[in-house]
């Protein structure tokens, strides 16, 4: 990175901090509430929160790892978002006038109303486990990972920018998260389309887009099945037709009907208002193989044919993202980079302020103090974020090399371990739906 670049990401961080602010202020009430701070309860607009949805779901794991699965095993992974999409419109007309109905705060108080109590609990417990344990850890880690490979910062610091920065924002409560992430992922798209602009320039040549296009298609062309068979050395990963009509509906309508962290940026919303943001979202979920996926192809493209330095990926596919914006020409660095790191923030303010909200209402209320006033409610859902960043940035530094270094797929990683519960958590929300 030059100078400009540098000039260029630090503005963008300004930029959006003074913005958090300004929304902090704005749409502050003169008494603290718990509705306010966890759920902007009336205070999202239906594009804020389509971008919330999108900014917490495509941060480190997604731009680093699932680039890195275009790199190794090809398009076959956008499977993962088109079939999201599809989820998301079910999502809008089945799972959020349940949700709404109810006038929930948390996934856990609706297996209480539907089941009870201890249910809830031992779900409100589970869940903050695995946002800390598999999430927070992974956007961290890839998150730094990349962003320490362009710029050359340490690791270390690195994790701990952006975990500050995510702190920072989280602190303002769902309202600040929800409304900086409508700048964040318009960034996101704008930078990612230039991005793909510039690989497939690299392959055409002086032919044009569409010709690198028609280069990478016929030359790489294993990278563009849909469906692996079974003597696909990386049939394991992505299982042919079994995972598209089974396993990976369970997985997306888990994911983005049944999981707190998605679904908290709807429900403070009217049903009309979620509605058109869940639908927001799913559009903007269609566009993502194009800047995510294909210039993890076109990467693979290029490393084979020896036109960018193989050393600059080695091994380790997750470097892929990284790798590709070094190849960027100054200034559009500086914006790219900005993008990325503002949706990994994005990302890291939005579970951990899940975290806090399960955490704060499911478990401090519920289980140490039932008479807890509104500000006490706040406080405590402030102090969670701060230490439940902390214990993700040990567990990062800790054990982030062991299960997502070299050689091995972010995205993958992910995917593995939320599929062992998924099923199990699914079918207790489908139950749920008809319990009463």
């Amino acid at each position: 990175m030059v100078k400009i670049d540098w000039i260029i990401l630090i503005f963008y961080f300004v930029v959006v901090s003074l913005y958090g602010y300004w929304i902090y202020k704005r749409k502050r009430q003169k008494e603290a509430s718990s509705a306010d701070f966890f759920i902007a309860e009336g205070t999202l607009s239906w594009w804020a929160i389509g971008a919330s949805l999108i900014a917490s779901n495509i941060s480190a794991e997604q731009m680093t790892g699932m680039s890195g699965s275009g790199f190794q095993l090809g398009l076959a992974i956008s499977s993962y978002e088109w079939m999201a999409a599809l989820t998301l419109i079910i999502v809008a007309v089945f799972f959020m006038p349940v949700y709404l109905k109810n006038k929930i705060f948390t996934m856990p108080q609706f297996l209480n109303q539907r089941y009870n109590s201890k249910v809830a609990m031992a779900m409100a417990i589970f869940w903050l486990l695995l946002y800390i344990v598999v999430n927070l850890l992974s956007i961290l880690y890839l998150g730094a990972v990349a962003i320490a490979g362009i710029s050359g910062l340490d690791f270390t610091l690195c994790v701990f920018l952006l975990a500050v920065f995510s702190i920072f924002i989280a602190l303002g409560g769902m309202k600040v998260v929800g409304y900086t992430s409508a700048i964040q992922v318009f960034f996101l798209v704008v930078s990612g389309f230039i991005v793909l602009f510039i690989a497939l320039k690299m392959i055409g040549g002086d032919d044009g887009i569409f010709a690198g296009f028609r280069i990478l298609r016929a030359e790489a062309s294993d990278h563009f099945h849909m469906i692996f068979k079974k003597d696909n050395p990386n049939y394991i990963d992505l299982p042919g037709m079994s995972v598209l009509l089974g396993g990976m509906w369970i997985a997306n309508l888990n994911y983005w009907g049944c999981n707190q962290y998605i679904t908290q940026r709807a429900l403070g919303a009217s049903l009309p208002v979620a509605r058109k943001g869940i639908l927001f979202a799913a559009f903007l979920k269609m566009l993502m193989p194009f800047i995510i996926v294909l210039p993890g192809i076109a990467m693979y493209y290029l490393h084979e044919k020896g036109i960018i330095n193989k050393e600059l990926i080695g091994t380790e596919s997750n470097r892929t993202y990284s790798a590709l914006l070094t190849l960027l020409p100054d200034g559009i660095k500086g914006v790219t980079i900005a993008a990325f790191a503002a949706t990994v923030v994005a990302s890291l303010a939005a579970k951990v302020n899940s975290i806090s909200t399960i955490f704060t209402l499911d478990i401090y209320k519920k289980a140490f103090k039932k008479d807890a006033s509104e500000s006490e409610l706040v406080k405590i859902g402030k102090i969670a974020i701060i230490i439940s960043t902390a214990i993700g940035i040990l567990l990062t530094l800790g054990l982030g090399d062991s299960l997502m270094g070299e050689g091995k797929q972010g995205f993958q990683y992910i995917q593995e371990y939320t599929g062992f519960v998924s099923p199990g958590i699914f079918a207790m929300f489908l139950l749920g739906f008809f319990w009463k």
